[in-house]
Order: structure tokens, then sequence, then C-alpha cells
């Protein structure tokens, strides 16, 4: 961490970062006695293994604190040996990387080498990105009331790091010096914010389930514990986390997510991969629609270091396919599995106002080709309704088609009704042509798509 300040002064800050110690690791490989002795075949012989322990008992060394040769240092003692791992804890030898959603804490020290006391130090600490500055301590209201020769002042300060790139921690400190002037002694340490993770999505439509696939990449020097990849969705949708091999049931106690294991994401590149199916409701559906927001949630990521250092990070919002807006929706609710030659059937449709206002009335129509022989299904004369019903009005010369009336529709909203047709061809044969109207607008929707029937001859 470099700084930089004025050696005329009284008093100098001291900056140390506080993180976790790391293991102290014994370098030296350690063996085992019976490898020395036997080999590994006396365990195909039951009996001969069985008297192993009393064997090396009476021919290996014990470990002795007075053996000033130290002639035992390499053999294993404890099977815990093998890891290396002395029990010590060694402190940070240098700064450090400080990444994303970390939380930086700083040891800062301001000293008095001078050889008389300061008075009146107020001291400020505070953190410098290219957006802003973030405040970490103001004595201006508490001043420090004398630092004596020698001495020095501590404190600590932390900050949770959300932004990449330079930073500065700015320490300054305004002070009576040993003859009385006033002084001002500003320091500057400077580090860098680094990425921990970066974060892949991809939204993939199967049908009526939108999935989403995450792929989180470990950029570190240590390995990562993830304790929690969640994903947070929007309003109106819902959001379930599929896992390879693993099937849960309402017996399952509820200390099973509570105690999950941590997932290893190991240093220097390792990847995780997570899937999330997403289910959106219907009124979302037509909310959705309504607004054309495509926003489907943001993922939460926390996780700790080796020794239990933590970090958290929330991604960017996750857009799905692009929505595109409909005011007006007509939809097939039911229609007949078979349907008879020349005799009538029922077409139940749904009108529905995907919009904020009241819309309509309606003119519903099936439109006529021309030549009578290509008309496989048609209109089967005057329709009966419920609640909206207003009846067809034939004027095959001059439009070739017949209307059905509906009335005016209110905001998120919808309205039932059927249509009574006819089919004059055998086969699977093609309803076309069924098209809304706003009469009040003077706009004409998109027509349903094409909807195949069976026709039977009995």
């Amino acid at each position: 961490m470099s700084s930089g300040g004025q050696s005329s002064h009284s008093l100098a800050f001291r900056v140390m970062r506080l993180c976790r110690p790391s293991f102290h690791v014994d370098n030296p490989l350690r063996l085992d006695p019976a490898d020395l002795l036997v080999g590994e075949d006396i365990f195909d012989d039951p009996l001969a293994a069985s008297d192993l322990p009393r064997l090396l008992h009476n021919h290996t060394l014990k470990s002795n604190d007075s053996d000033l040769t130290y002639r035992t240092r390499f053999l294993l003692n404890d099977p815990s040996d093998a890891m290396g791992l002395s029990g010590l804890l060694v402190l940070p030898q240098a700064f450090g990387a400080i990444y994303l959603g970390e939380t930086f804490c700083s040891y800062i020290s301001i000293n008095n080498s001078s050889n008389f006391e300061v008075r009146d130090v107020i001291i400020k600490a505070e953190i410098q990105t290219e957006k802003q500055r973030i405040l970490l301590l103001d004595t201006s209201k508490s001043p420090v009331e004398s630092i004596r020769a020698g001495g020095r002042y501590d404190f600590i300060v932390e900050h949770d790091v959300k932004e990449l790139g330079a930073h500065t921690l700015v320490c300054t400190a305004l002070y009576n010096d040993g003859d009385g002037e006033r002084k001002y002694l500003p320091q500057f340490f400077k580090f860098v914010v680094a990425n921990p993770l970066s974060v892949k999505t991809k939204v993939r439509i199967v049908k009526d389930n939108t999935f989403l696939e995450a792929c989180i990449e470990n950029h570190t020097k240590s390995n990562l514990y993830m304790d929690q990849v969640e994903f947070e969705p929007s309003p109106h949708w819902a959001a379930t986390v599929l896992k390879a091999g693993e099937e849960f049931s309402d017996k399952d106690p509820p200390t099973r997510e509570m105690f999950k294991t941590p997932i290893l994401i190991r240093s220097g590149g390792g990847i995780q991969n997570y899937l999330y199916q997403l289910k959106l409701s219907s009124q979302g559906s037509a909310q959705m629609k309504v607004d054309g927001s495509n926003v489907l949630g943001k993922l939460q990521i926390t996780w700790r270091t080796n020794l239990g250092e933590p970090g958290r990070l929330q991604t960017q919002q996750i857009l799905g396919s692009p929505i595109t807006r409909k005011e007006i929706e007509l939809q097939v609710s039911e229609v007949p599995s078979v349907t008879i030659l020349e005799r009538p059937f029922m077409v139940h449709l749904t009108l529905t106002n995907q919009t904020d206002r009241a819309v309509g009335p309606f003119e519903v129509w099936l439109s006529q080709s021309d030549s009578q022989e290509e008309q496989v299904v048609m209109v089967n004369g005057l329709q009966t309704m419920f609640d909206n019903c207003v009846g067809f009005r034939c004027d095959n010369v001059l439009k070739l088609r017949m209307t059905l009336g509906l009335p005016q529709v209110e905001a998120f909203c919808s309205t039932d009704f059927r249509l009574s047709l006819i089919a004059t061809k055998l086969g699977v044969q093609k309803i076309t042509g069924i098209t809304v109207f706003d009469i009040r607008e003077k706009r004409t929707h998109d027509p349903l798509p094409d909807l195949e029937i069976f026709v039977d001859s009995n």
C-alpha cells in the first residue's frame, strides 16, 4: 500500500490491514514408520495385520521433547501430522488483494515522533473512489486532547467494498504543534479492488417454462466456499433451484437447508453451475405484457474463504426474452376433440383486455373466401350467447363475413363467448380468419392463429 505525506510533521499515519491469518504449513514430508518396516501386502494376512501395532511399538522411536537431536521429527506420530499443519497461524505478511464484496478493515495508528506533545488533534479518515467519498471517521466534535511525545492514537475503520478499480484511503490530522502552530497533515494510501468472480447467465424458454442457467467462475487465488447462491425473482415470478440427483419431500427436516454443506469453487478459474426454473403467475403474465417488462430478477451470492473471511455480491437485474406489448388477446378456451360433418359445433373463445383502461365495443368475425368451394368451416347462422349476446348480421354481398358484437371490456378483465360453426369437409381442417375489430378506435387486432380440428363422418 503506497502513501504520501510530509516529513516536516510531528505526526505520521501508519496503516495495517486487518484480515484473517493463514495456517502455518510444515514443508518437510513426514513418514509413517510402518512404510519403512513392512510392505503393504501385510494387510492381506489378517493375523499378521493384527500383530502390526505391537511390532511397531517395540521397534519405532517415540517423540521426546527433551531429545535435542530431533531424530523423530520426520515420523508420523499422529495421522493428522500428514496434513503438515503445525497448529500455528501466520499473520498477513503483505497488504494482499482486496476484492469486490469484501469488508475492508484497517488498523490505523497516528504516531507522534517528535520530542514534544501535540494537542487538539482532529482526525478524519475517508475512502475516495471514482464515484464517491465515504467518511469512515471524524473526531471534529470530540478532538483527541493530546498525544504525548513518542505516543500514538489507534483506531479501526471498516468499509464494505462495492466498487471496482482504484481506491484511496485518505487520512488527515489537524493539530497544534509544540510551539502552538496549527498544522494540517494529509496522507494517502492507495489500493485497487478486483473482481473476485464472474457470473455468466443464459435464459432458455421451453414451452411455458423459463430456465435460467448461471455459471460462476472464481478469479481469486484462494478457494471460495459458496454459502448461498440464491435467485431473487422479480414480482409475479417464482423460482425453483434444480439440483441433479436430489429429490426433496415434505418429510425432509427444516435443518437440511439450514446446515447444508458449502459448495467449493477452487481458486484460479474453478467454476460452478446453477440452474433455476422460473414460472410466471397468470396475473403477472398480463401485467408484464402491459408494462413490456422482461426483468426476471437478480442473484444474491455469499461466500467465505479458507478461514471464514466473508464476501457478498449482488448481480444486476437479469433480463429474459423481450416481451411484445399486446393490448387485446384472443384465445381459444375449448374446442371439441371430434367434429361431425355438417353438424354445428361450438368453439369457446376468451377476449382479454391487457391494458389499464376500458376498451371496446368490438366486432368478431370469421372471414370468408369469395369461392364457395373453398369454405370448409363456416358460421352456423345466428349465435346463442350469454350476458353479452348481440347476435350476427349477414352481409355476404358486400363484406363476405358474419360479425358478432361484443360489449366494452374493463381494464385487465376478460369476456367469454362462443361461436357456432359447421364443417363441410372431412379430415383435418383449419379454422382461419377469426378477427377482432375495435369499433371505437376503428382498429383491427391480430387474428387468432389457425386452429386445427378433425372432422368425422358420424
